[in-house]
């Protein structure tokens, strides 16, 4: 059965149903961790567009972004195309959480 094309998502892109899925974590994965500095950061959400995992969450004005480290694989692509250098990638193994 066709759908109309007009009926079709934009990209052919489909919301989810749900807004997180507890089988699907990956973050256990990552060997390094992205971290924000604030201070450099200028809300350009470069890191957001380009994130592969949708792990980038644009926030409040006094905290702009953080990161869903549930997902986050930490494969640096966000810190790779920031362009002022805000977001860095530490040793998971830094964190006790």
């Amino acid at each position: 059965m066709a759908v109309p094309y007009e009926k079709i998502p934009f990209a052919g892109t489909v919301s989810s149903p749900q807004k997180e899925n507890e089988g699907m974590i990956t973050g256990h994965w990552r060997t390094r961790r992205p971290i924000l500095d604030t201070d450099k950061c200028i809300q350009c959400q470069t890191c957001w567009i380009f994130c592969p995992d949708s792990c980038v969450k644009l926030m409040t004005k006094d905290n702009p972004i953080s990161f869903n480290l549930k997902y986050c694989k930490g494969c640096g692509i966000c810190a790779e195309e920031c362009p002022v250098g805000a977001i860095s990638l530490v040793p998971e193994l830094d964190f006790e959480d």
